[in-house]
């Protein structure tokens, strides 16, 4: 077996760190926000996050008996140890490298803190200031509650999307995305992925009645959850082509490159993908046979900035744009801007919290994260940004 953990290494006095132990919390968002923290001998702690879901935390304590002693400068060195030493638990993908994601994202933080640089300087430096962001919206009380959607009828109304875009576009969005995906795809069958001519003409009613209230102007894009199959996929983007989206995401389930493949053959709709992938090899395939036009990996999940900077150079090799899928707080949030500023072919990011009104109150900061639909690139050590714990301690799970 490799074996990528310390060996005797020479470096300077000043950057003989050492890891003491990492913390967790599970914010409760609109949805549940895996934060993890690094301490080092050093008295300096960073952050990062990882994406949402159950066992994260117990996998980043298992793994922090291997990290104690390491020092948080070799920030690639120890993602592949600890994917290697989580194997046992689901292989080199999946959970794992979700946790293993969060902890890469905080010892980007501590090693920028330690050297006294911004993390995108670390990453090769900056093509930008600002990074644009585009707002995933949903219709009228769609997401209204704490976990899921209602089952309310008017939120799926074309007019209840058109008002939505409406006032997002007020907050100084550029650029927004609805999902698309609603309970009439059900109807007749719940489970072979067709679509009724009546749920086509449904979409095409919604894409129609936003595009009339925002005009043409603004960048518009649509979700569709891996609902669908490829005869049906195909109808609804050809149905889709007048109406000059940013992009149509996730039509097909996600494990088949051969058939996203050939449904972006089948359309002059741009089609997005990627957020169901973990780290480079899984998305060699689909850049290389041009399988996608838009590639959505997730940072907080494929294995963390330095694995995602590497699927964008892939990308980049065949000129497909990088628009990270991002549902996170304000931390894993952050960590995407500096993906964003220092990728070349990085487009927009998700912003997934607009029903959230303490979003921004999660950090020590006064001034609101986003603004007129751009985060500016911060030029404070590491990531920038600090958890406000005062805010963060009564939202843990």
């Amino acid at each position: 077996m490799r074996d990528y953990s310390k060996e005797s290494q020479i470096r300077a006095t000043e950057r003989n760190v050492e890891i003491t132990g990492l913390e967790t919390c599970v914010i409760e968002g609109n949805f549940d926000w895996n934060i993890v923290e690094i301490h080092t001998d050093a008295g300096v702690i960073g952050i990062g996050e990882s994406y949402r879901g159950g066992a994260i935390a117990e996998l980043m304590h298992y793994i922090e008996d291997v990290l104690i002693g390491e020092n948080p400068l070799d920030v690639e060195r120890l993602f592949r140890l600890m994917v290697q030493e989580l194997s046992g638990h689901g292989g080199t993908t999946g959970k794992v490298v979700t946790a293993a994601s969060g902890i890469e994202i905080a010892l980007w933080d501590t090693a920028g803190k330690l050297l006294g640089v911004p993390v995108y300087q670390l990453l090769g430096g900056k093509y930008r200031d600002a990074v644009r962001i585009y707002c995933d919206c949903h219709a009228g009380e769609a997401y209204s509650v704490e976990h899921g959607s209602t089952d309310y009828s008017d939120a799926y109304a074309p007019a209840a999307y058109a008002e939505t875009a409406e006032e997002v576009i007020e907050q100084g969005f550029t650029a927004l995305k609805f999902d698309l995906d609603t309970p009439i795809d059900n109807d007749p069958d719940p489970v072979n992925g067709r679509l009724s001519n009546a749920a086509i003409e449904h979409k095409v009613e919604t894409v129609a009645a936003i595009r009339d209230a925002i005009g043409d102007r603004i960048d518009l894009a649509f979700d569709c959850h891996w609902d669908y199959n490829l005869e049906s996929g195909k109808r609804l983007a050809r149905k889709l082509e007048p109406y000059d989206l940013m992009w149509l995401e996730d039509v097909l389930p996600p494990e088949n490159t051969r058939a996203q493949r050939e449904l972006a053959r089948s359309t002059s709709v741009p089609l997005a993908t990627g957020e169901n992938r973990f780290r480079v090899h899984e998305f060699a395939e689909l850049i290389s046979e041009f399988g996608v036009d838009i590639l959505t990996p997730d940072t907080s999940t494929c294995g963390g900035l330095a694995e995602t900077k590497a699927i964008a150079n892939r990308a980049e090799e065949q000129y497909i744009p990088v628009s990270p899928h991002n549902v996170c707080s304000p931390i894993g949030t952050m960590a995407n801007v500096h993906l964003g500023a220092a990728v070349p072919n990085f487009d927009v990011l998700e912003y997934h919290a607009l029903e959230v009104d303490w979003w921004d109150d999660l950090l020590t900061r006064s001034d609101p994260l986003i603004e007129d639909g751009y985060i500016e690139v911060p030029e404070a050590p590491g990531l920038g940004v600090e958890l406000d714990k005062d805010v963060a301690e009564p939202r843990n799970r």
